[in-house]
């Protein structure tokens, strides 16, 4: 990935901004790490865990009408793991002290996921392969963008009764 000097640089940052941080960590939303500064954990199975709280996380905001997921947080015997979302298709996860200002905390990691989202986000811009015209007889000269990648999934009502209480308006 192109981000990865620029997204390591801004976790090393935000670890000096909280010195309570143990660990940092950006990964996809697929559970691949794409850059990270951890110690004492395995970050390829922080990121798979976090891929798959991250499906909870949002299956339970949309069941629960409070809309995209934007950040989760737990709370340990021993500190505190956040995870908060980072563009289109990523995550950024936060390891910390118990000690820890839970509102520092938050601060922090909610400007770092917005700077990570946004180099990650243009990184996958610049990897997609140009777009290719029809025809050698027909050149276009508009570009096309593929869709972005959501961190969210449509779900089929589990049963009719929730069917009719699903909403009815469309997302742009």
């Amino acid at each position: 990935m192109d981000a990865e000097p620029e997204v390591l640089d801004e976790l090393r940052r935000l670890r000096t901004r909280i010195p309570q941080l143990t660990g940092a960590l950006a990964a996809s939303v697929d559970g691949l790490v794409l850059a990270q500064d951890t110690a004492g954990v395995e970050p390829e199975g922080v990121a798979a865990l976090t891929a798959a709280a991250l499906g909870v996380a949002l299956r339970l905001a949309e069941a629960t009408g409070q809309g995209d997921f934007r950040e989760l947080l737990v709370r340990g015997v021993h500190g505190y793991v956040a995870t908060y979302a980072a563009g289109r298709s990523a995550v950024l996860t936060l390891l910390a002290q118990d000690r820890v200002n839970v509102g520092r905390l938050h601060l922090e990691g909610r400007r770092a996921s917005t700077r990570i989202g946004e180099l990650i986000d243009e990184a996958v811009l610049r990897a997609e392969p140009p777009p290719q015209s029809r025809t050698a007889r027909t050149p276009t000269t508009a570009t096309s963008r593929s869709a972005p990648l959501r961190t969210r999934t449509p779900r089929a009502p589990a049963s009719p009764r929730s069917a009719a209480n699903a909403r009815t308006t469309t997302e742009s």
